[in-house]
């Protein structure tokens, strides 16, 4: 897979490593000639433009990047760059970073962002993740399919523990797509069973939210 980041800044440079360590090929783009720092992620391709210029999008070859993570401090910035790479370029997949959380409802499909990612929400939900056994943590929103990224701590007294997860009887349109136990990922199938204090993280409608929770924790969540 193909990504561009536009940002070289240590959060650009952060996703980039990890992309390039899971295989995947990085293209890195920023505006300022002290962000170019090659000897950082050695692995990465490296580009001195604007991304918020046509011109500069279309040498980096936008149209054949898979993703586009618009990662720099600025908002504006951040928008004008999914949008071009959406709107311009056809990119299937963009990702806008929020910097300041009162910007963050503009970060949606009419400026080109599938996916955004706010820091102080993701902290805060890492918070109450911390603090929360049987409470489902939303953790991020995907844009396209309104739907979100949920994430709840299993509680002793679930009627699932010890029961495989295909057991589980989810909300339509709600998948489990990860087993968190004792530092370990799992990827969960039918006949994977889940146990106290596991992390389940499920992708899930909006509207299915407090269903999900009732049903993974119902002496928790007793129906009103």
């Amino acid at each position: 897979m193909r990504v561009a980041i536009a940002g070289a800044g240590a959060v650009g440079r952060s996703i980039a490593s990890e992309l390039i360590q899971n295989g995947h090929e990085v293209l890195l783009i920023d505006k300022q000639a002290s962000a170019i720092k090659p000897e950082r992620v050695p692995d990465a391709e490296w580009l001195l433009a604007d991304s918020c210029e046509m011109s500069s999008l279309e040498e980096a070859r936008l149209d054949k990047c898979d993703v586009v993570i618009a990662a720099t401090g600025d908002d504006k910035a951040n928008l004008v760059t999914a949008l071009l790479a959406k709107t311009e370029f056809g990119v299937p997949r963009t990702v806008g970073r929020v910097n300041h959380p009162n910007n963050e409802w503009l970060f949606t499909e009419a400026w080109g962002v599938d996916v955004n990612v706010s820091t102080p929400r993701i902290m805060s939900a890492l918070v109450e993740e911390a603090v929360s056994v049987g409470d489902l943590v939303r953790l991020f929103t995907f844009r396209q399919g309104n739907a979100n990224l949920v994430e709840m701590t299993l509680p002793a007294d679930s009627p699932y523990v010890g029961k495989p997860s295909g057991l589980i009887p989810v909300p339509d349109n709600c998948a489990l797509v990860t087993i968190l136990r004792d530092g370990q990922v799992y990827v969960p199938t039918p006949e994977q069973p889940v146990e106290s204090g596991d992390e389940l993280l499920f992708v899930v409608p909006a509207e299915a939210e407090d269903e999900l929770e009732r049903i993974l924790a119902p002496g928790s969540h007793p129906e009103a």
